[in-house]
C-alpha cells in the first residue's frame, strides 16, 4: 500500500509538472514596443506562444508616428506607408519579419484608394506568397483625419 501511495504521488507530481509546462508553453502576453506610438487603453499586439511558433496578433495600425502624430494628412499613400512601417516595427520587435504575416485586414474610407494600398502593401509583403486578406470600406475611423487602419496576424518560427 505504501508503494502504491508513493507511485500515486509521483504520478500526480508528473501530471502537475506537465500541465505547468504546457501552460507556460502556450502563454499569452501583450506588448507595446517603443518603436511605435504608445496606445491608450489597449496593447499593440498579443503574443501567443504556440511552441514551435509564436502567433502575433496586432491591433489595428494607423498612420501615427512614434510621437503619436499623424503622418500624411489628406494623403492616402503617405498614411499607408506609415501604417505598414508600424506593422513592420511591431513584428520585428517580436522577432519576426514581414514575410511571417499570414493575414491582413484593411479598413479604408474609400475603395478608390485600393490601387495605392496594394502598391504600398507590395513593398512590404511577399507578393509571390501574399497573406490572406479582408478589405472593408467604412464610413469612419477613430479620427476624422485617419484614412485607413490595418490589422495584421503573423506566425513567427521560434529559433532555438
Amino acid at each position: 500500500m505504501r508503494k502504491q501511495s508513493i507511485l500515486t504521488i509521483v504520478a500526480l507530481l508528473l501530471v502537475t509538472s506537465l500541465a505547468q509546462a504546457q501552460s507556460e508553453k502556450s502563454g499569452v502576453y501583450f506588448m507595446n514596443p517603443p518603436e511605435v506610438a504608445k496606445p491608450n487603453g489597449y496593447s499593440q499586439a498579443a503574443v501567443i506562444n504556440l511552441g514551435t511558433h509564436t502567433m502575433l496578433i496586432l491591433s489595428g495600425q494607423v498612420p501615427l508616428n512614434v510621437k503619436g502624430e499623424l503622418v500624411g494628412k489628406d494623403n492616402f499613400e503617405q498614411q499607408a506607408e506609415q501604417v505598414f512601417a508600424n506593422i513592420q516595427k511591431v513584428i520585428e520587435a517580436a522577432g519576426g519579419k514581414m514575410s511571417d504575416i499570414v493575414k491582413l485586414s484593411y479598413f479604408i474610407l474609400d475603395t478608390k484608394n485600393l490601387k495605392t494600398l496594394r502598391a504600398v502593401r507590395d513593398k512590404y509583403v511577399d507578393v509571390q506568397h501574399p497573406p490572406a486578406s479582408t478589405l472593408v470600406q467604412v464610413s469612419g475611423l477613430f479620427r476624422d483625419d485617419v484614412l485607413l487602419e490595418v490589422e495584421a496576424t503573423a506566425v513567427i518560427p521560434v529559433h532555438k
